[in-house]
């Protein structure tokens, strides 16, 4: 990490572009949110736009896992799941998965979460129970246990953290130096996404100047020493929930489960278009459903 990437309280604002400018092909990216729910997609979209490529992809996954592997963009994935909530299973992801287009870490939730944990606090693993017992051992072989020194001679799952070279994630309010606050009912892991990684970028629903003396302190998810860079991006999160802002837009998720790639992607992810252009097709879209 080089020294002020996280740090200080000067203004990080970014734009989506300028946050995948900083990116390169190889590196490994973590995304915050879970499954169809405050996943940070206009980031994302702006990822699909560039040429940044061969990534390993770290996530409790979703559309962002399902876009980036039709696009090519994934040489590893590292999940617990990819699902999009009311569709229990990505469907890009699982053609992707099907037609061996990446190689795949399959770990229990709370294994993720562990790795996550030893990346933030800079150790090489950490023990879990979680995996004990299951075939997380035999899809994984890479994976080693340890044995408690101590007289209870546990055996447990020694989790390797998940370093992250940058993470992504999505919050309902940030401010200009990188705090940002979670509205919504669940924090999902983007506090240890942002630990995690040499480099972190926030993109929420609204830029604030600061955040009122009623404001609950334990919303304020994310702190700005661990943050490089804010970008807001209004309906950011879309087509996934970002509450209390708007719940997912289940008719165009529906559209995107059903749409062959190459269709969907000419439509609303075309070669040169922004945030703007998509935001406005899929304004269109439902315009023609009414």
């Amino acid at each position: 990490m080089t020294s002020g990437d996280k740090t200080g309280s000067a203004d990080k604002t970014l734009s989506p572009d300028d946050v995948v400018g900083r990116l390169r092909s190889g590196m490994t990216i973590g995304i915050g949110g879970w499954g169809s729910r405050r996943k940070p997609m206009a980031l994302v979209r702006a990822l699909l736009r560039s040429d940044v490529t061969d990534l390993t992809v770290v996530s409790y996954g979703g559309p962002d896992v399902g876009l980036l592997a039709a696009a090519g963009k994934i040489r590893k994935l590292v999940a617990a799941f990819a699902t999009l909530d009311s569709i229990p299973l990505e469907p890009n992801f699982r053609a992707a998965r099907q037609n061996g287009a990446f190689e795949l870490m399959e770990i229990d939730e709370a294994m993720f979460m562990w790795g996550l944990h030893a990346a933030a606090n800079r150790l090489p693993f950490l023990p879990v129970r979680a995996g004990i017992g299951s075939d997380v051992m035999r899809v994984n072989p890479g994976l080693r246990t340890v044995t408690s020194p101590y007289e209870d001679g546990e055996t447990f799952v020694a989790m390797p953290a998940l370093r992250l070279d940058a993470a992504l994630v999505h919050v309902n309010r940030a401010d200009r130096a990188g705090n940002g606050q979670y509205l919504g009912p669940d924090p999902y892991f983007d506090d240890l996404f942002c630990e995690a990684a040499d480099s972190a970028y926030v993109s929420c629903e609204q830029l604030v100047d600061g955040f009122g003396a009623d404001t609950v302190p334990q919303t304020l998810l994310v702190k700005r020493h661990s943050v490089t860079g804010v970008v807001e991006t209004p309906n950011g999160a879309h087509f996934t929930s970002c509450v209390p802002d708007y719940g997912r837009d289940e008719a165009f998720q529906k559209l995107y489960a059903s749409t062959p790639w190459p269709e969907f992607a000419e439509r609303f992810l075309p070669p040169g278009g922004d945030e703007k252009q998509y935001q406005s097709a899929v304004q269109a879209w439902h315009e023609e459903q009414k």
